[in-house]
């Protein structure tokens, strides 16, 4: 991939409009490539911008009074007058609501599109590992030996649970980078399908009901709860992943 073609994509990238591949060789050559990454930064960062910063407008509190002061002084020339200035304030007021009200929809779609990115991201991560046949760095089905081999190589503690029994198997855990930031991946199987649990510190208010998408043929499940962000991803039926979300929130609430 050259440079002269990245800008056009990175847009497609940002957006969610590339394909597995093609996302995934977008990806490869940020890594590779500073200036890009730069570009592909301050674009991220215009739109996470858009999507935080509010639009508000509030009247003073005493305008009403305001108004209904001066129409009593003024004689009846100069009431046409201001009726004139009125109906220019209503005109500007109600183009500045439709400003407002277009800001805010264009910024929940934003925020809309920044959970689809971070579930391609989520994806792409998931197949890297099946691809590179990287699912583990501590191999281990024993929640004891898991979760203690993350200390020391994350700023955080992840939560491991034993879900043999209910048919969902550790395998063991790894170190993985999300939404530029180390985050501690928990490998699971169900008969022959892989199931990914990503997790993190979760930043804003807790997520009770979990969001759900799907792409590329897998399915996506976030949540947060208990100051953790839970992000799983499989191609497992969604049904299945239900359960396993359920299963997964049930043992965090009981050891709690």
């Amino acid at each position: 991939m050259r440079c002269d073609e990245t800008p056009d994509l990175i847009h497609g990238y940002l957006d969610g409009e590339l394909g597995l591949v093609k996302s995934m060789e977008v990806e490869k050559h940020l890594r590779d490539c500073d200036a890009c990454t730069q570009t592909h930064e301050a674009i991220r960062s215009v739109q996470s911008a858009a999507g935080h910063n509010g639009v508000r407008f509030d009247p003073p509190a005493n305008l009403e009074k305001r108004l209904r002061s001066a129409l009593h002084r003024e004689n009846e020339p100069e009431r046409k007058s201001f009726v004139v200035r009125w109906r220019w304030i209503v005109a500007l007021t109600s183009l500045l609501i439709v400003i407002v009200v277009g800001w805010s929809i264009t910024a929940n779609f934003i925020r809309s599109s920044e959970s689809e990115l971070l579930a391609q991201e989520i994806v792409s991560s998931h197949v890297r590992s099946l691809m590179a046949d990287h699912l583990t760095d501590v191999p281990s089905s024993d929640q004891h030996t898991v979760k203690p081999w993350f200390d020391g190589k994350l700023d955080f503690s992840p939560p491991v649970k034993d879900l043999s029994q209910q048919g969902f198997r550790l395998n063991g855990g790894r170190l993985d980078y999300i939404s530029h930031r180390p985050v501690a991946a928990l490998v699971y199987q169900r008969r022959q399908h892989s199931i990914n649990v990503f997790v993190w510190p979760a930043t804003g208010a807790p997520i009770i009901n979990e969001s759900v998408f799907s792409t590329h043929g897998y399915n996506v499940i976030r949540w947060s709860n208990g100051g953790m962000a839970y992000w799983v991803v499989s191609d497992l039926n969604l049904d299945e992943l239900r359960q396993f979300v359920q299963l997964l929130q049930e043992q965090s609430q009981t050891t709690s």
